[in-house]
């Protein structure tokens, strides 16, 4: 019987680098799932998406261990080396919010064998002007703090990493004015907050995006942060953000769409962040979504744990 083949990617420093005790066990259990396994430790910056480049034409399948940063890497490269690639997930990072809105297992053992298993979710890409993410696009306060935590203290900490990190931005509130164009509707404003996602997590916290949120639907949850002017409109936005009956709609100090097209125009750059990783910096953005085209490895013959009750898996 003819193997298929695998490429296998990791990054050895992401979580904790605690991967490195399960790579002999998660490649058994490909081998013996019917896999020729090559395998990449991740040498850098870009190394994931190089290395999909390089050899995704000429596997069947790639599978990415690591954190949401890793995984988008790899995203990248599939989307346009190999767009019809199967692509399997083994979450290690200190967040890893894409794969907990799936439910895709953090035990590595355990996430391996659901990916020979072979069932394929079809999950929406987003494209970032000429990038594309998985679940999250975003500016302003605290949506850097991943790139920006130390990795040897994400290592040490974990998700308390981010947390010190962003308390050091607490009293330094961005503001940026915006033209913002989602599907024809417009709104202009200054906002201090912005995401553009595909996730029922997002930084760890669970129904920030809603609790309606269908990640193969064609549309994402666009969330715009108003900037506050006094310490009321500071408690209104937290209100809102953390009110789980709250539509998708305009509001005094958020404003919440859906939408597949968004094209947003500022008068000065603004940094962006991509999966938790730095994106680019620039004054106009379209963000654009590829409904189903990430062809994912989910096992859907055992019960889904749900993030949010209110949610499926579709």
């Amino acid at each position: 019987m003819m193997l298929k083949k695998m490429l296998f990617i990791y990054n050895p420093r992401a979580g904790r680098g605690m991967i490195r005790q399960n790579i002999a066990d998660i490649i058994d259990i490909f081998t013996r799932g019917g896999y020729d396994v090559m395998v990449h430790p991740t040498q850098g910056v870009g190394d994931a998406t190089r290395t999909v480049q390089d050899y995704g034409e000429s596997v069947d399948a790639i599978v990415c261990c690591g954190g949401d940063g890793t995984f988008d890497e790899v995203l990248n490269g599939v989307m346009v080396a190999c767009p019809d690639m199967k692509i399997g997930y083994i979450p290690c990072g200190s967040t890893n919010d894409f794969a907990k809105s799936l439910s895709i297992p953090t035990d590595p053992i355990e996430a391996a064998q659901d990916i020979v298993v072979g069932d394929v979710y079809q999950c929406d890409v987003g494209q970032f002007n000429s990038k594309f993410f998985s679940y999250v696009a975003a500016f302003g306060m605290f949506t850097n703090v991943s790139y920006e935590t130390d990795q040897n203290l994400k290592n040490t900490l974990g998700h308390f990493a981010y947390l010190l990190e962003a308390g050091k931005q607490m009293f330094n509130t961005p503001s940026y004015h915006l033209m913002v164009d989602i599907d024809g509707v417009k709104t202009e404003g200054n906002y201090t907050v912005g995401m553009v996602t595909n996730s029922r997590l997002v930084g760890g916290m669970k129904n920030i995006t809603g609790t309606k949120v269908d990640m193969n639907d064609g549309l994402f949850e666009v969330t715009l942060v108003r900037t506050p002017t006094n310490p009321l409109e500071t408690h209104d936005i937290i209100v809102e953000l953390t009110n789980l009956d709250t539509q998708i709609t305009s509001h005094s100090m958020v404003d919440k769409f859906k939408g597949r097209r968004i094209a947003i125009e500022a008068p000065d750059n603004i940094a962006w962040t991509l999966d938790g990783e730095y994106g680019d910096t620039v004054r106009n953005v379209l963000i654009t979504d590829h409904n189903k085209e990430l062809n994912l490895f989910l096992n859907r013959r055992k019960p889904v744990k749900l993030v949010n009750p209110a949610d499926a898996v579709n």
